[in-house]
């Protein structure tokens, strides 16, 4: 038998917010449509690896903060750090020393950089290399990558589902090409010649690895072709290594963008480059200026002292291979669980140990939203609370146990639904829906 939880207080809250915050959060990936009907907690506090919720409901939590936090919640030294700034004062009318030590600090984990500018969330700077690209290279084309999720800004939004009020000419000239598919970029260039800015992409993901010279030969393209280099470590940046997926692959971008995890869960963002090209965002040039980046919250100093904590603590723990280590003992428990109850097939754990997703099949072994559901409805039930199992240096081995306990207790009524061909006997209320969508439905707000 497992302990039975209500969400009495979680679907009042949840429904309030509905009615005040479009999309009931402020992140559409933290939307109560990526979560099943009725079970989507609104969240009191965290300690570690472990959340509970306003009904008294306690979880381990995975992907936390969106892959932001990944030395745990409340980790003392970066509170302490943050905390003990803010006393001091946390925005002033000019720089302060803790812009001079953080940059200093970043500037040392990121040896192919010679200049950073901080502000607070990925698109500012992602956006920020965009224009610093078109600027220097005087074109206005980018050649986007194949990934999820790069900005917020219509460069790259109108490209998705959720393009509505983007006009068509503010990103109909940026093309696609495929990560790993070194032909498929080539193919941009030969038909935009002399026209792309910026190719960024990211230079691994969860599920997908560089082949073998597929980054340099992006930067060798990049090189030929007159573009600049954008490399997105909003992810991979403290999750792969301090010092990005680019010190992991040896290949140098021109731009970095920095986020996430960098400042474990406080907001704050980093564009990071070449002085040749970060200069024309500055006061040592002739060209016109780039209007860069110029944040009134960017050089807050909470935040850049949590950054520096953060620095303090990779520099003498390895949140990396603590990351890493509990990854391969929770992929290894859930898939030998899969294997155990015949379903392996359709459940699994795949991905770098320190970014975890599992995948969820149906009857035609196909992903399937609706298993997903039926998957995320059972482990929450069960105390485990995440859209992906992407780890922190915070989770234990009795963490990962207790997720795997869950993920045992779920799984037989995952394969009675994959022997009765569907969920709709073992569901409870909708499916999930992937949370970039151009409508509301499936999961629009019944009225």
């Amino acid at each position: 038998m497992i302990e039975r939880r209500v969400f009495t207080e979680s679907n009042r809250l949840q429904a309030q917010l509905h009615h005040m915050v479009p999309g009931g959060a402020h992140t559409y990936a933290r939307g109560a449509d990526q979560y099943p009907d009725g079970m989507a907690p609104i969240l009191v506090r965290g300690s570690g690896a472990r959340v509970w919720d306003a009904d008294g409901n306690g979880y381990v939590e995975y992907g936390i903060g969106l892959r932001s936090v990944s030395l745990g919640h409340g980790y003392r030294p970066v509170v302490d750090a943050a905390y003990a700034a803010s006393l001091n004062g946390m925005n002033f009318s000019r720089p302060t020393t803790l812009e001079a030590s953080a940059a200093e600090d970043f500037l040392a984990l990121v040896p192919g950089a010679d200049m950073v500018k901080f502000a607070k969330n990925g698109s500012d700077v992602t956006t920020a290399a965009v224009r610093l690209a078109r600027a220097a290279t005087g074109r206005d084309r980018v050649a986007i990558c194949s990934h999820p999720f790069f900005s917020v800004d219509v460069w790259f939004i109108g490209t998705t589902e959720m393009s509505a009020g983007v006009p068509d000419n503010a990103y109909a000239n940026n093309p696609r090409f495929t990560y790993n598919d070194l032909e498929s970029l080539r193919k941009v260039f030969d038909k935009h010649p002399d026209e792309i800015a910026a190719v960024i992409l990211e230079a691994a993901t969860a599920t997908a690895e560089p082949k073998p010279g597929f980054l340099e030969g992006v930067r060798q393209l990049c090189d030929r072709h007159g573009a600049v280099l954008v490399f997105d470590e909003m992810i991979t940046g403290f999750r792969w290594s301090e010092h990005g997926a680019q010190s992991v692959y040896g290949v140098t971008p021109d731009l970095s963008c920095w986020g996430k995890a960098m400042g474990n869960g406080f907001p704050i963002s980093a564009l990071a480059g070449s002085r040749e090209l970060m200069e024309l965002g500055g006061l040592n040039t002739d060209a016109d200026r780039v209007f860069l980046l110029s944040t009134t919250h960017g050089p807050e100093t909470a935040s850049l002292a949590a950054f520096r904590a953060v620095v303090a603590a990779y520099r003498d723990t390895d949140p990396v291979a603590a990351m890493e280590s509990a990854g391969r003992r929770l992929a290894d428990g859930v898939n030998a669980a899969a294997a155990e109850y015949s379903v392996a097939e359709a459940v699994s754990v795949i991905g770098r140990p320190s970014c975890l997703v599992f995948v969820t099949r149906g009857p035609d072994g196909l992903p399937s939203q609706e298993y997903r559901t039926l998957f995320l409805q059972e482990i929450i039930a069960r105390g485990v609370l995440g859209q992906s199992f992407v780890t922190s240096a915070a989770h234990t081995d009795a963490d990962v146990d207790a997720t795997i306990e869950a993920v045992c207790g779920a799984l037989p009524i995952y394969s009675r639904a994959l022997e009765a061909g569907s969920v709709d006997r073992f569901l409870r209320g909708r499916p999930v829906a992937p949370a970039m969508r151009r409508s509301a439905a499936p999961r629009r707000l019944c009225s």
